[in-house]
């Protein structure tokens, strides 16, 4: 069972019912327990004040011990629902509008290898035009998947069976004239903590890996809507952290010696390494924008409450996002289009339209920069530079501006403290112990140290989050989108904090010769103008075009 031996752990337990020590968690609480206690917040009471609160926190702690004797399973959401909409903050209305680039002819390669590189656009017009059928498609992307992952380590589970049975009635229906769409016979992965019916949803984790839920995501209904084709269930790191599983760690396809960064190790590691067109990542903290920078692949992290998070391992209720990871800003809006939208599942989700259409230029469109992060000497800061010419080249007018000074990495309780919650009952049942990594910054720990952030200051954080995403909305009323170095800066928690919509692409390489990224910022649900201007920078530059050499 759970010992803890730190004196002040001990305490603290007591006054939660939390863990079995070496001392009886049920006995009574005295004053010496509270003021021990009381240190860890910061907060000092007198003799009288603790004597007054023992027959209060007595009750408490039978409170915690009755309620956690009723069963919450992973997909039980609180009754509190964040809502990143500032005050005054006026939805987008009217009909949604999808108008992709003209994709012109597309031909077969002379090397059907090449393939492995199309892009989700190129592949859906060979389909269209019948210059490949989907099963051929799926068969031969199943084949690199087969012959890559032993090197990569990026797939939990082939659907293989699923697939091609996906993949035949997909050429029936283009055979028959029911096309559905460019991504009708696409073959794609999704990342292992979205439930498929059939298939183990392990979410990377060791005491999950035989986990089965019967029932299919929001988002895995969706894509099979699309048409999509579903290939593989991918890897993530161990309970959405990193890009270490039960089964190894995920390689980066450039640098096989190294991880693919996480948590959506798999989703990123497969698309930049051609073993799949696209795939489907989440991101909480930095999940879809790491592994995007690492891998070389474009990554759309959608504003929060776009994407319907039923089916889908919760990790923080008011941070967890969903989005796609491709070659192209396209191939992400073409993904996007299919996915988004109220399902009645998760209440979370606001109805609000996807307008895009490619811009035929950036002249009059107004982007901010971060003028102090391109300033400060980064690592990547020629390759930013660069493009922020580009832009000026492009004829963007360029804003210098500052985020709000708000201490954001102060707040990361707010995810500590609901992911602590999320697996509760893997801390209490000692399970944790199974976790591949036990380091101190890793989940045991983290989950173990959350049970000590009180709720008071769970609540003032949020409280401070509503101010943030007020001076968010006020910082950005003089421009259409912000550009930013991905990495080196508040931008990413804080952007996390408030549910700003983001696109990580690529800009360059390192002196190692591994991808960089730079990431454009849009405004709440405008993924339409975001990827619009984040695709004229693309377009002019070829980046995305380089892929690793395996």
């Amino acid at each position: 069972m759970k010992k803890i031996i730190l004196p002040v752990a001990c305490l603290l337990s007591f006054l939660a019912g939390a863990f079995i020590t070496d001392n009886d968690p049920k006995k009574p609480l005295t004053t010496d327990i509270l003021d021990a206690a009381s240190r860890v917040f910061g907060l000092e009471f007198s003799p009288a004040e603790r004597d007054s609160m023992l027959e209060n926190l007595t009750s408490y702690r039978n409170n915690y011990e009755a309620l956690r004797k009723i069963e919450l399973t992973n997909d039980v959401a609180p009754a509190l629902y964040f809502n990143p909409l500032p005050h005054g903050f006026k939805l987008p209305q009217g009909a949604p509008s999808f108008k992709a680039s003209p994709i012109g002819k597309v031909t077969f390669p002379a090397n059907r290898n090449d393939l492995a590189f199309y892009s989700v656009a190129q592949l859906g017009e060979l389909l269209r035009t019948r210059q490949i059928t989907s099963v051929e498609l799926t068969k031969f992307f199943l084949e690199r998947l087969k012959t890559y992952n032993d090197k990569l380590l990026c797939v939990v589970t082939l659907t293989d069976e699923l697939a091609l049975q996906q993949a035949r009635q997909a050429d029936a229906e283009i055979k028959a004239g029911k096309y559905r769409g460019p991504l009708h016979g696409i073959p794609y992965g999704a990342k292992d903590l979205f439930a498929r019916k059939g298939y183990k949803t392990t979410w990377g984790s060791v005491p999950y890996k035989n986990q089965t839920l019967n029932y299919d995501a929001t988002l895995i209904q969706r894509l099979e809507k699309a048409g999509a084709v579903l290939c593989a269930k991918l890897t993530l790191g161990e309970l959405a952290m990193g890009d270490v599983w039960f089964g190894g760690k995920t390689r980066n396809p450039w640098d096989p010696s190294t991880g693919s960064s996480g948590s959506s190790a798999g989703s990123g590691a497969s698309v930049s390494a051609g073993l799949l067109p696209f795939a489907i990542g989440t991101e909480t903290l930095g999940s879809i924008v790491s592994p995007s920078t690492v891998n070389g692949v474009t990554g759309l992290r959608p504003t929060y409450g776009r994407v319907s998070r039923y089916g889908a391992m919760a990790l923080s209720w008011s941070m967890d996002k969903i989005g796609p990871m491709c070659r192209s800003v396209e191939d992400c809006a073409l993904v996007f289009n299919a996915i988004y939208g109220p399902d009645g599942h998760d209440p979370t989700v606001i109805a609000a339209p996807f307008r895009y259409a490619p811009l035929p230029s950036l002249k009059g469109i107004k982007i901010g920069y971060l003028k102090k992060a391109f300033d400060e000497d980064h690592p990547t800061k020629a390759s930013d530079e660069a493009a922020l010419e580009t832009l000026r080249k492009l004829g963007a007018t360029l804003i210098p501006f500052e985020l709000p000074d708000i201490p954001v990495g102060r707040m990361n309780m707010i995810l500590s403290a609901e992911a602590a919650a999320a697996f509760d009952e893997l801390t209490r049942s000692g399970k944790d112990d199974q976790l591949v990594r036990q380091v101190r910054g890793a989940w045991p720990n983290a989950f173990r140290s959350a049970r000590f952030i009180p709720a008071v200051e769970y609540i003032q954080a949020n409280r401070i989050r509503t101010k943030l995403i007020n001076e968010m909305a006020e910082t950005m009323k003089g421009f259409d989108v912000y550009i930013t170095p991905t990495f080196g800066n508040a931008n990413l928690t804080l952007t996390n904090l408030t549910g700003h919509p983001c696109v990580a692409l690529p800009n360059g390489f390192n002196a190692n010769g591994l991808p960089t990224s730079i990431t454009f910022m849009g405004q709440l649900f405008d993924e339409g103008r975001l990827l619009a201007v984040a695709k004229l920078y693309q377009d002019a530059t070829a980046f995305h075009k380089k892929h690793p050499a395996l």
